[in-house]
């Protein structure tokens, strides 16, 4: 059996930052699992769905992100024995360690709304969320001079849903500047009563769906896709509801946390399946040598990469103290929506659990849309996140 003072299972931004940052705090024995060989800085999807970046921008090699002193697992998780502290791995490979970091991600969940499987081979669908597919989307928009697309958020859990309205309105704005908006009816598909549950943001982006003319169905979900009569089939509290004719469907599938979570017994409910742990230290709330963050943690916030940076932190911090016997560090729930509003328009949602104001900096107003904040996200934070984030420096 393999051993490892702190096994981290997950090679995205949590699992890679949070390596990084304990070996740089001194932790002598850090190994990580995670089968893909590709890292994607996951953000900038959204660009590439939005026709303002390549995949070529987001995607390295995983080799080149792992952090010098770690041992890399290429390997996916199968089982996780949270009594024995041990994991198994799809290849067959037994690991133990001290302490365990579950931060693996969410896994699409098809079986939620049948026929998407099949309208994503077919490439009547495709999204910013699903990468295969992710460099579909934006010839398909623009190619669409007249006819019907349909766009969705996907309801929690997902990876900072709300950012799924970037291509949308960047689509919308193209399509304004193009002269043809008036012949695209545009609907947008909501999980909830409004996009982000922070009041100052949906307010302006109620007043942006309406200036593009976009048809909003609130607290809706896809239910059913049947991609060979293009149409799209949507519940609300009002009835169901068929939309036919649609000529592209931006539709996000729904996610869940990868099984042997709720299998391992670390979470709550088997569905969605996350890692039930004290929101506020991270820690599980059953073992107290198991933690995680990310995607796959209930962590009662919005997921999303300026939540990561301060989970990070705060478990880094926490899993000294715990070692030392001090008091553990909390996290208050922040986390940051970045929204474009046009092509080159950004607002950005910092909030807190709670839904309050949390802005980074000070005496700026971070909802107002502005093209420098756009220009932050897009160009300054990616660079950021690969020089410095991934390094445990931020």
């Amino acid at each position: 059996m393999e051993r490892a003072e702190v096994l981290v299972v997950g090679g995205g931004n949590a699992g890679i930052s949070l390596a990084a940052r304990l070996l740089r705090d001194g932790a002598p024995d850090v190994a990580v699992v995670a089968p893909q060989p590709v890292h994607r800085y996951k953000p900038l999807l959204n660009y590439v769905a939005g026709g303002e970046a390549t995949m070529a921008d987001l995607e390295r090699p995983m080799a080149d992100v792992v952090p010098e002193g770690c041992r890399w697992i290429r390997d996916a998780v199968e089982a996780v024995d949270p009594t024995a502290m041990t994991v198994r791995t799809r290849g067959g490979r037994a690991l133990s360690c001290s302490t365990l970091v579950l931060c693996p991600g969410l896994v699409e969940d098809w079986e939620a709304t049948p026929g998407l499987q099949s309208a994503y081979t077919d490439g009547w669908a495709a999204s910013s969320y699903v990468p295969g597919s992710t460099p579909q989307v934006w010839p398909r928009l623009t190619a669409l001079r007249r006819g019907s697309v349909v766009f969705t958020v996907p309801p929690e859990p997902a990876s900072c849903g709300p950012t799924a309205l970037k291509p949308l309105l960047m689509a919308c704005d193209h399509w304004r500047r193009a002269g043809v908006l008036p012949d695209v009816a545009v609907r947008l598909v909501l999980p909830g009563p409004t996009a982000t549950a922070v009041p100052e943001a949906d307010e302006i982006l109620d007043r942006t769906f309406a200036g593009y003319g976009v048809e909003v169905l609130r607290e809706a979900r896809i239910e059913r896709v049947d991609w060979e009569r293009r149409a799209v089939t949507v519940t609300s509290p009002s009835g169901r509801r068929v939309l036919e004719d649609v000529d592209f469907a931006h539709a996000v599938p729904h996610y869940r946390a990868p099984s042997w979570i709720a299998d391992g017994g670390l979470a709550a409910d088997p569905t969605p399946g996350l890692v039930d742990i004290d929101p506020e230290t991270l820690r599980s709330r059953r073992h107290g040598s198991i933690w995680a963050i990310g995607d796959a943690a209930a962590v009662a916030t919005r997921p999303s990469g300026g939540a990561l940076r301060q989970q990070v932190d705060i478990l880094a911090k926490n899993l000294a103290a715990a070692r030392k016997g001090k008091p553990l560090q909390r996290y208050d729930g922040y986390t940051v929506m970045p929204i474009t509003v046009a092509r080159r328009t950004l607002l950005l949602a910092e909030v807190d659990r709670d839904s309050r104001p949390s802005p980074s900096v000070p005496f700026v107003d971070p909802m107002k849309p502005r093209r420098a904040t756009w220009f932050f996200d897009r160009y300054v934070l990616p660079r950021t996140y690969f020089r410095r984030i991934l390094r445990g420096r931020v």
